[in-house]
């Protein structure tokens, strides 16, 4: 076709018909092919077929339901490792830290006393 931006309504009507020509021609070569392979002869140019959905039965979903839970337990038990024990406070350390606590806002209290006389 040329360049330009016209074109022509006829060549293109005389084109089309050309080819739709030579796809008959194709078809007919096509389907006597297929009969010579006995093969079944499909309609070429019809709609495609519509796909069903797929269901799955619910004892297929059950199976996958556990293999996943199987794979997240391996997964889950892979990554716990056992707790520490807890560590406890002896009597001793608990009085010493409560008298360094006194010690702090004794300090706190004798500052403020300080500011407030001052």
């Amino acid at each position: 076709m040329a360049k330009s931006g016209f074109v022509d309504q006829e060549l293109l009507s005389m084109a089309l018909i050309g080819y739709e020509t030579q796809k008959a021609k194709l078809d007919a070569a096509i389907a006597d092919i297929q009969a010579q392979l006995g093969q079944p002869a499909s309609s070429v140019g019809s709609e495609p077929q519509i796909r069903r959905k797929r269901t799955m039965s619910a004892a297929g979903r059950r199976r996958i339901a556990a293999a996943q839970r199987k794979r997240w337990a391996a997964i889950n038990n892979a990554k716990t490792k056992p707790k520490a024990a807890k560590r406890k406070l002896s009597a001793a350390g608990r009085k010493a830290i409560a008298a360094a606590a006194r010690k702090r806002w004794a300090a706190v209290r004798k500052s403020k006393q300080r500011v407030s006389t001052a």
